[in-house]
């Protein structure tokens, strides 16, 4: 028998590396579920956005950073005492909001000598706020529809909220969510209460 020397043109199999395959399969994978996660994660929960003004001192600052819940809407409604990120009357070339919900569909909402009432009882404040020298619109009462919330700035007496007609009262569409985390400054770092 006689060997051949030199070069050989043929085809050669190719053999498939099934481990190395799966390997890379599994790798790809399992980066698509983090950036599915990561971008749920932000998009819901890690929406971040400042405050502006003194409007809800000494609960939140101006200036400060803080994370929006937008998932919690979506799947319950907001409730008295909430923390609340809108945009006013909807309007998406307005900065947010940051208010605290008094008030929820279908209830009654007045202010008499500095007091708030909800359905003719004494809100309960999670808190101490000093009494709302102007009560503006709610000096009557204000019966609230199926879809609207009646919020108010903690700094009640340096607040721009539902008391005013430029505001009024809040439709839940036109609310991004729940605020619920201060991320900056960084001594303030926590949850909202």
């Amino acid at each position: 028998m006689r060997r051949r020397s030199g070069l050989h043109f043929g085809r050669e199999k190719k053999k498939i590396n099934v481990p190395i395959i799966r390997e890379v399969f599994i790798w790809i994978v399992e980066c698509i579920i983090v950036l599915v996660i990561a971008f749920v994660l932000v998009y819901f929960v890690g929406l971040r956005t400042s405050v502006v003004g003194q409007s809800m001192a000494p609960t939140l600052e101006n200036k400060q950073e803080i994370l929006i819940n937008r998932f919690l809407y979506l799947v319950t409604d907001p409730k008295p005492n909430d923390i609340v990120v809108f945009l006013p009357n909807g309007n998406e070339k307005s900065h947010y909001y940051v208010k605290r919900v008094i008030a929820v569909p279908g209830d009654t909402i007045q202010i008499i000598d500095g007091e708030i009432y909800v359905n003719d009882e004494l809100f309960e404040e999670e808190g101490e706020f000093p009494p709302v020298l102007d009560a503006e619109l709610a000096a009557e009462p204000i019966t609230l529809g199926q879809d609207e919330y009646f919020v108010l700035g903690d700094n009640r007496n340096n607040s721009e909220d539902s008391r005013y007609a430029n505001i009024g009262n809040v439709k839940k569409d036109y609310m991004i969510g729940k605020a619920w985390f201060i991320v900056s400054p960084y001594e303030n770092l926590g949850f909202i209460k």
